[in-house]
């Protein structure tokens, strides 16, 4: 499972003209799962989600997790993150989980946030998004359960 995690003033996801999601201050979470992917890798992840001290404390260092500062989540499935663009011109998908796969971890992935204590809002699994957002910082992020 790879994560990547933007810290965000403001975020939002429309598949068309519909607005599917919409957050104030927190992360922008764009989550590729692979065929190997498990619970527990979505477990693990979305424990060190929402335990990352990257918000600022009174001193300005990154002391606060997105629970402390009582953050939000936008989570866009994306199976992109799995492209390999190595050989060639064209991305290579073969490591991408399949729908079949990738759709139930991504949504227990979704859940798990939940029962952690956090507002989590989505884009449409398998479908043209568009996201926007306000950078906080920039703080971006990689996470691998790998």
């Amino acid at each position: 499972m790879k994560v990547v995690l933007q810290r965000s003033k403001e975020a939002s996801v429309s598949v068309g003209e519909e607005v599917t999601g919409k957050i104030h201050s927190g992360f922008v979470l764009l989550v590729g799962i692979t065929h190997e992917d498990t619970e527990e890798d979505v477990r693990y992840i979305a424990d060190k989600v929402v335990n990352l001290r990257v918000f600022e404390d009174e001193g300005g260092k990154m002391n606060h997790s997105l629970l402390d500062v009582k953050g939000e989540i936008l989570s866009i499935s994306q199976f992109t993150l799995y492209g390999d663009c190595r050989k060639g011109r064209r991305p290579n998908f073969m490591e991408a989980g399949k729908p079949d796969h990738a759709r139930p971890l991504y949504e227990y992935f979704n859940q798990t946030l939940e029962e952690k204590g956090v507002k989590v809002e989505t884009g449409v699994f398998g479908e043209m998004m568009d996201v926007k957002l306000t950078n906080d910082g920039p703080v971006t992020l990689i996470l691998e359960s790998k």
